[in-house]
């Protein structure tokens, strides 16, 4: 049997970027036209930041439509000295793209991800597959498993979730989410925001508040609706951050976790 070839490491280079070269066919399109078409993609880890990012070979983007930056930024990404405007369909986009000022990443540009800033790409493509808020980690593991555990949600010493049919939802770097059947949540307890958020591991959640009293933050309960197919387990059932509710599995109080989460209000990601 012939021996796979070895994984690609994760390097760094001396300004403390951390990359690496991905196989995956990625491309980027603003409107209808397409920016780029890469075969050759760099997943790339800006010091301090906890998401990767993508770098492209020059040769793989519409180049033809980068300006050099009118108003470039300072003392963002590493750093960067060299920023672009995007024009195209009638639209600019500044600071769009940008070069990384290290020797090892010398001919490729990165780009902005979210278009909702005024500077990123519409949508963005793995494959055939839409991507969503900023590329996925090759190191991230994001699991959904279905389980018989009994699981007790209780806020101010009110219980409103009981379940012995959960999801146990396990992502790399995060506590244990525990996703429950509609029909085991006090819902009428809580009330439906316009919240909204997007993950590239699970898609698009939508949020609801508790009705009562107490130090809950908003946005304490979320549901995916159309989760991505890895992790459609947790399609329409309802989970809670565990930073700001008592869980309780088989009998065992959990503490509750101190994440990013606990020091900002949740409903930033889930």
């Amino acid at each position: 049997m012939t021996a796979s070839p070895a994984a690609p490491h994760v390097r760094t280079t001396p300004e403390g970027i951390r990359w690496e070269p991905s196989e995956r066919w990625v491309r980027g399109r603003t409107g209808d036209t397409t920016v780029v078409d890469s075969r050759h993609p760099v997943l790339v880890w800006e010091p301090g930041t906890p998401v990767p990012l993508y770098a492209f070979p020059r040769e793989e983007v519409r180049a033809d439509l980068l300006r050099p930056a009118k108003n470039p930024p300072r003392g963002t990404h590493s750093g960067s000295r060299v920023f672009y405007d995007l024009e195209a369909e009638g639209r600019l986009l500044e600071n769009a793209a940008w070069t990384f000022p290290s020797e090892d990443l010398a001919g490729h540009i990165a780009f902005e991800w979210f278009a909702r800033v005024g500077r990123g790409l519409d949508h963005w493509y793995e494959e055939e597959e839409e991507i969503f808020v900023h590329p996925r980690d090759p190191h991230k593991r994001v699991d959904a498993l279905p389980s018989s555990r009994h699981v007790q949600v209780s806020i101010d010493g009110t219980v409103v979730a009981d379940t012995r049919r959960p999801v146990m939802l396990f992502e790399t770097g995060l506590p244990t989410r525990y996703y429950i059947p509609r029909e085991d949540v006090r819902l009428d307890l809580f009330e439906h925001t316009d919240h909204s958020t997007g993950c590239p591991y699970k898609g698009t959640a939508a949020y609801w508040s508790w009705r009562g009293e107490g130090d809950v933050p908003p946005n304490v309960v979320w549901s995916y609706r159309r989760p991505l197919p890895a992790v459609g387990a947790v399609r329409d059932l309802l989970a809670f951050y565990n930073e700001a509710v008592d869980i309780t599995v088989d009998g065992e109080r959990l503490e509750r976790p101190v994440t990013p989460f606990t020091r900002r209000s949740p409903g930033a990601d889930s």
